[in-house]
């Protein structure tokens, strides 16, 4: 690799990096692993054992349907125990349930929280500028539309209706 090569190479990355694309990705990442780690809590900590309680203390891990048990005779060990394991299957879809619905709890109130922030009539939450101006424009257009119907220019306008 030639140092021309080298230095477009690093400038590429510079610019990557800058962008925020890695350091979003990076920060995804941990909050994804932290995220993981409060779901695995909830789920076998807090949903678990209320689950095991009505079903009088099943142990869901250990749950299997056997083909064949394994065999000893005589100091002669037949073939392994050959089994389906329903029970972790179980364990994994009530946890996929359970992050399912806590993802959708918290990007509902995120969308909440970003409706509020992006709604130009609240005052209690500061709007983004991108949503002020955006508001600024429609509410200068409305008061155009107004000032061209009342000069009687409006015919243009009504063949659009």
């Amino acid at each position: 690799m030639t140092g021309n090569m080298k230095i477009k190479l690093f400038k590429e990355f510079k610019e990557f990096a800058i962008k925020g694309n890695m350091i979003d990705i990076a920060i995804g990442v941990i909050i994804g692993a932290a995220f993981n780690k409060v779901v695995d809590v909830l789920v076998k900590e807090i949903f678990l054992p209320p689950l095991s309680f009505l079903t009088n203390g099943i142990n869901w891990e250990n749950k299997k349907i056997v083909l064949r048990e394994a065999v000893t005779t005589e100091g002669v060990v037949h073939p392994e125990e050959i089994a389906i394991g329903y029970g972790k299957l179980f364990e994994a879809s009530v946890d996929f349930l359970i992050i399912g619905f806590t993802v959708f709890l918290v990007v509902k109130l995120m969308n909440t929280i970003r409706k509020k922030a992006e709604d130009p009539k609240n005052e209690t939450v500061t709007t983004p500028k991108n949503i002020e101006l955006l508001n600024r424009i429609s509410e200068l257009m409305e008061r155009q539309v107004q000032l061209l119907e009342r000069n009687g220019n409006n015919s243009d306008l009504k063949k659009t209706d």
